[in-house]
C-alpha cells in the first residue's frame, strides 16, 4: 500500500491593508499523512485541539481529499488519515487552510492525480471561501491573490525575517469576525487601503522597515474587529514600545502579528503581559517566514 506525507505551513493573512488579498506563510507546520488501505476510513489526530477534530467524513482533511477524488476520478479502495496539528485552531494562523491544503495535496499525490498547485488552490478556494491563507500555505513566501472574476495568485520572495504572533484566549470564529464588518465602506477608505496594500508588498519584498511601519495601516477591517479583542490597543502599544515596527490582526484574529527587525523575544512577552493585564491568557510564537510552502513526500510503497 502507498503512503504520502504532506507538511503544510501556517499563515498570517491580510497584513493590515491587504484584506483577503495578502498572506505570509509562517514556519509552524501541520503534517497530514494518507495511506491507501483495502477498505473503509480511519482517522486519528494528535496535537492542537485533537479532541475537537471530527473522525468521520466531515473531517476537513477528508473533505478536501474527497474534492481531489471527485476531480480526478481516481479513488483509493480505503483510506487512513493521520494528522499532526501544531497550528492552533481558530487562531487567525490559517489552521483550516492548512487542513484543506494538506488534504488536497496528499490526496493528489496518493492517487497520482496530476493536479497543479494552481488547480489545488482553486479547490481550496471552493472549500474555504477565501484563498489567501491557502495560497500562502501552497506556495510559501508572500502570496498575492485576486478573486473578482477569476482566481489569480502570485508568490513573491521576501528576505529572511521573523514575526511575533500573540494569541489570546479568545474564541473568535471567522464567521463572527466577518459579521463585524460593514456591508459598504467609503470610497476614501477603499483608496486608502489600495495604496497601503501596494506599499506593504513593496516593503516586505525589499525589506524596507520604515515603509512597512507606515504601510500596514488599515481602514477596512481592523477598526471594526479590534472591538472583539479585549486589550487590542494596549497590546499594539506594548509591542511597539518593545521594538515592533508594525502590528496587525493576523487574519480575522484573535491573534496579532508584530513585524520587527530584532527584539522578537522582548516583543513577545510584552504582548503577552498586555493581554494578561486585560484578563486574557496568551500564547506567543516567534516564527520565521516560510519560503517553501507545502512539502510532499511518498514515504513508502508496497503491501
Amino acid at each position: 500500500m502507498k503512503k504520502v506525507a504532506v507538511s503544510v505551513p501556517a499563515s498570517t493573512a491580510n497584513l493590515g491593508a491587504g484584506f483577503d488579498c495578502l498572506a505570509l506563510a509562517l514556519g509552524l507546520r501541520n503534517t497530514v499523512e494518507l495511506w491507501e488501505t483495502k477498505q473503509g476510513l480511519e482517522i486519528d489526530v494528535e496535537g492542537e485541539s485533537e479532541d475537537r477534530v471530527p473522525l468521520d467524513t466531515t473531517n476537513l482533511v477528508m473533505r478536501a481529499a474527497e474534492k481531489v477524488f471527485e476531480k480526478t476520478g481516481k479513488r483509493p479502495a480505503g483510506l487512513r488519515i493521520h494528522e499532526v496539528n501544531n497550528i492552533p485552531f481558530g487562531s487567525g494562523m490559517g489552521s483550516s487552510a492548512a487542513a484543506v491544503v494538506g488534504g488536497l495535496a496528499a490526496a493528489n499525490a496518493l492517487v497520482e492525480g496530476g493536479l497543479s498547485r494552481d488547480e489545488l488552490l482553486r479547490l481550496a478556494y471552493e472549500l474555504e471561501g477565501h484563498p489567501d491563507n491557502a495560497a500562502a500555505a501552497l506556495f510559501g513566501g508572500l502570496a498575492l491573490v485576486a478573486t473578482a472574476e477569476e482566481l489569480l495568485v502570485r508568490s513573491l520572495s521576501v528576505p529572511p525575517m521573523k514575526v511575533v504572533i500573540a494569541l489570546p484566549d479568545v474564541r473568535l470564529s471567522t464567521a463572527e469576525a466577518r459579521s463585524a464588518l460593514p456591508e459598504q465602506v467609503p470610497v476614501k477608505d477603499a483608496v486608502f487601503n489600495i495604496g497601503h496594500a501596494l506599499f506593504t508588498v513593496q516593503a516586505l519584498t525589499t525589506g524596507d522597515s520604515d515603509l512597512l511601519r507606515w504601510a500596514v495601516a488599515d481602514r477596512l477591517h481592523q477598526p471594526y474587529r479590534r472591538k472583539l479583542i479585549p486589550g487590542y490597543d494596549a497590546v499594539v502599544a506594548a509591542a511597539r514600545k518593545a521594538g515592533a515596527l508594525a502590528v496587525a490582526l493576523s487574519g480575522a484574529g484573535p491573534s496579532l502579528v508584530a513585524f520587527a527587525l530584532d527584539k522578537h523575544w522582548e516583543i513577545a512577552p510584552a504582548m503577552k503581559a498586555a493581554f494578561e493585564t486585560h484578563g486574557l491568557r496568551c500564547r506567543t510564537y516567534v516564527l520565521p517566514v516560510d519560503r517553501q510552502g507545502i512539502q510532499v513526500s511518498v514515504i513508502r510503497t508496497g503491501d
